[in-house]
């Protein structure tokens, strides 16, 4: 482990234990046992313009011994501390799925979680309160598999010692898989011009067998629908350190849309990281509505959830731009959405020779 590690490590345990010391000195004091923790939900999110991310606004909401089921979260609080406590003290890491299982073994049943969801929850708020983020818990989500390819050359930390990679010439046709906490990533050198996150394997499968990536130095990230956590924090990271443009492919639909919202703003469940995560300054390349139009794309209806989704990104603070405005308005009057694969109707090779160079250069990427 190198010292850097060891040094986060030590500040989660710190924080950690620190949140459980408040607790006692509530009780010890006489009050009541509470943590204070912001509003999770769409009302509550702001735009930072010191930051230019999406985070919580003032709305707080408390979990207090008060009640019985308030004492019984809390319960569950102290009793994921102690855990995640040992864990570091011991350099082992578990995922949130084992977190789940392993509180059927604590003594006192009360302490057990229900579901899954909860002890996510929980997670989640033992990060907004210490500050610590769940991959410095030494947390794991139960899978990730998102890949990078692209001239770069980076410097793995592992259990097994440091290796260097070459994403490239060092990995096979499915990439270099990113692991679960990139900061344990140190990147060396690159030819990268720009960072192009793709939403589907088909598509990345596409750019790479056609040598996208070599023929404009571009880092194809492969998001894998909604991105997790680690593929987020690496995309920041090589714009914010090596300088480098981020854009973003996905589907032609709303869904697809808030993929590139996450990306660039933040999600709403993950606004405490908003700042570790999100990168403002991505932009997004298509599928666009306007697209369905010019290419004239084999399309699919828009579905009644489609519908309610796009009017509510008319509302949602992180597509408030006339940009926006004007393409989910298109959208709802054609009523058409398209997939990235629908650009092979115009043959395997459009999208890398064509849509994508056009697209970039209009967009001062190329």
């Amino acid at each position: 482990m190198s010292s850097n590690t060891k040094i986060q490590d030590e500040r989660a345990r710190e924080r950690l234990i620190d949140l459980a010391a408040e607790f006692y000195d509530q009780f010890a004091g006489g009050q009541i046992p509470e943590m204070r923790l912001p509003t999770r939900t769409k009302s509550n999110i702001e735009y930072d313009e010191d930051a230019e991310v999406w985070v919580y606004g003032d709305r707080t909401s408390t979990r207090s011994a008060n009640s019985v089921r308030g004492a019984r979260k809390l319960l569950k609080a102290v009793y994921t501390i102690d855990f995640l406590a040992k864990q570091l003290e011991e350099d082992r890491s578990s995922t949130l799925r084992e977190l789940y299982y392993l509180s059927e073994s604590w003594d006192t049943k009360e302490a057990h979680f229900s579901d899954q969801d909860e002890s996510n929850q929980l997670v989640e708020d033992l990060e907004i309160v210490s500050e610590v983020t769940r991959e410095d818990f030494h947390m794991r989500p139960e899978e990730s598999g998102a890949t990078l390819m692209g001239p770069l050359l980076l410097r793995e930390q592992t259990r097994r010692g440091e290796r260097e990679i070459h994403c490239q010439e060092d990995v096979g046709e499915g990439g270099y898989q990113i692991p679960n906490n990139p900061d344990t990533i140190e990147f060396l050198d690159h030819d990268i011009d720009f960072v192009l996150c793709v939403e589907t394997g088909g598509m990345r499968d596409r750019l790479i067998e056609n040598g996208f990536d070599e023929d404009f130095n571009a880092l194809i990230v492969h998001l894998k629908g909604q991105p997790a956590r680690a593929t987020r924090r690496i995309t920041k990271r090589m714009h914010d350190e090596l300088d480098l443009p981020v854009v973003v492919f996905t589907d032609g639909d709303p869904w697809s849309y808030r993929i590139y919202g996450s990306v660039a703003y933040g999600s709403i469940k993950s606004a405490h990281l908003s700042e570790y995560l999100a990168t403002p300054e991505a932009k997004f390349v298509g599928i666009q509505p306007q697209d369905i139009v010019d290419y004239d794309l084999p399309t699919d209806p828009l579905s009644d959830s489609d519908v309610n989704a796009l009017q509510s990104e008319l509302e949602d603070p992180r597509f408030k731009t006339d940009y926006w405005k004007e393409q989910i308005e298109l959208q709802l009057d054609i009523e058409k959405k398209a997939e990235q694969q629908a650009l092979a109707s115009r043959g395997l090779d459009f999208v890398t020779d064509t849509y994508l160079p056009e697209r970039l250069g209009e967009m001062g990427v190329l």
